[in-house]
């Protein structure tokens, strides 16, 4: 009696983390904050890639004019705002994270290689690079209440 009521729960608790994490594509939809919690981006899907844009900054405005991306290597883009601008483009799902895509740092002006995770339910791994994945930095983004 007692193998078996270990074997039950050994089942149940197998079922329930195989349940608690397992990801469908479409987990990434919704708005995250930054980091820093300074920006919101809303993640979306648009011909079956997944995409990021800014929906929320904590001061969209410097001296009662918009942020712009002044760092873009673009001099033609440095007038556009970064609030609704486009910082995450060509996300694919694949084996339980995101990848094959690209995020825009407008703090620098960079564009960088880039794959997402999903550490929980509330937080994705956020993991830009150049080159290869082994050298770049991570950061973690949290799930915004909507």
């Amino acid at each position: 009696m007692t193998m078996r009521l270990i074997s039950m729960f050994f089942i149940a608790l197998v079922f329930q983390v195989s349940k608690v994490n397992a990801q469908r594509p479409d987990d990434i939809v919704g708005q995250w904050y930054t980091t820093e919690r300074d920006a919101k981006v809303e993640i979306f899907k648009e011909r079956g890639k997944y995409h990021g844009k800014v929906v929320w900054m904590d001061e969209p405005e410097t001296n009662g004019k918009p942020k712009v991306d002044e760092n873009n290597a673009d001099k033609a883009k440095r007038d556009r705002p970064i609030l609704g601008m486009r910082l995450l483009s060509d996300f694919s799902y694949e084996d339980g994270k995101w990848e094959d895509g690209t995020i825009y740092d407008p703090r620098n002006g960079k564009t960088y290689s880039c794959t997402i995770k999903k550490k929980d339910a509330s937080t994705l791994e956020v993991r830009g690079y150049v080159g290869v994945s082994l050298i770049g930095r991570t950061v973690e983004w949290t799930k915004a209440n909507q």
